[in-house]
């Protein structure tokens, strides 16, 4: 891989991340509410409000208050929350360690489950095994994940008692009560995920079985688990790579809900009490902060799709 290529690529998450800074801070700026209404509170005097605005550099024009406010997110410095307090950066990273957990505890589980599906399903193509396989995927795309996560408190918490039904425990405290509590959330949010990969896997998968060099290498007589692991699997694990980027996407609104519905105190859950709360710099600072993640997460897809094939050359 060319250092143009990388250069060129990081400069595109640049401007990316450019682009949503301009339409976040332009949302943030219709919201209804005034910020030293907020952090003064309705029985403030005009006074107050007046050299709270001043101080807070409000009155200044909008072209400045971007300026200066992409100039401190560059040093780390998303500002100070109106509902705390605060300074927000912290808290939002804080957050964002969480969901990135649930996050990658959830595509390992995924991975675990729906590469060896996706196998299944292809070589027994057209049997009660790929039948199965594509039954479970449609269930899984089908159910919205509120109705995955009632289904999910309701059968294992409430009526098993097997597990917590909602709230969060740091592993650092407690691993084996912080698993409990992450269990249900990663389960749920893995489904759609492992319907979306072992379907890619079994599609791509039926036509790399079918493609001459497969038919090449079993004639020449290698065994069918080298053939079958050794080129096939490898080849149309690809194409698995995209869908996996593109489901952070997934993640990042899907783990709003869940970190909702199960008490997570990540990033998705503090966005909503940011937005609940008209809270602006945290809004913005959580908002910014997805959109790097995605960004990032989608460059190290492109890396890996040139580790595994090695014909792929960025230039």
């Amino acid at each position: 891989m060319s250092t143009p290529y990388l250069i060129k690529r990081l400069l595109l998450i640049v401007y990316t991340l450019f682009i949503v800074s301009l339409i976040v801070f332009a949302m943030t700026q219709v919201l209804p509410g005034d910020a030293a209404v907020m952090m003064l509170g309705q029985n403030a005097t005009d006074a107050a409000l007046a050299a709270l605005r001043t101080q807070m550099h409000l009155n200044d024009p909008l072209w400045m208050q971007y300026l200066r406010w992409v100039g401190n997110v560059v040093r780390g410095d998303f500002g100070i929350s109106l509902r705390t307090s605060q300074p927000v950066g912290p808290a939002m990273m804080q957050a964002l360690g969480r969901s990135l957990l649930l996050a990658l505890l959830s595509i390992s589980l995924m991975l675990v489950i729906a590469v060896p599906l996706g196998i299944l399903a292809a070589v027994r193509r057209g049997r009660i095994a790929d039948l199965v396989v594509s039954l479970v995927s449609y269930l899984g795309v089908s159910l919205p994940e509120f109705v995955t996560a009632t289904l999910a408190i309701t059968l294992f918490a409430d009526y098993m008692k097997w597990l917590p039904p909602t709230g969060y425990v740091p592993l650092t405290e407690n691993f084996w009560g912080g698993l409990q509590h992450l269990i249900l959330p990663v389960c749920v949010i893995s489904v759609v995920m492992i319907a979306h990969v072992s379907r890619m896997i079994r599609s791509e998968l039926v036509d790399v079985l079918h493609s001459d060099y497969i038919r090449a290498a079993t004639l020449k007589g290698l065994p069918r688990r080298t053939v079958l692991f050794g080129h096939a699997v490898r080849n149309s694990l690809l194409p698995a790579i995209t869908v996996v980027a593109l489901d952070v996407g997934y993640l990042l609104g899907g783990v709003i809900v869940v970190e909702e519905i199960f008490a997570i105190p990540g990033i998705g859950r503090a966005l909503i009490v940011a937005i609940q709360a008209r809270d602006l710099p945290a809004i913005q600072a959580g908002t910014l902060i997805m959109a790097a993640t995605y960004c990032i997460v989608n460059f190290i897809a492109d890396l890996l799709y040139a580790v595994l094939d090695k014909r792929i050359q960025y230039d």
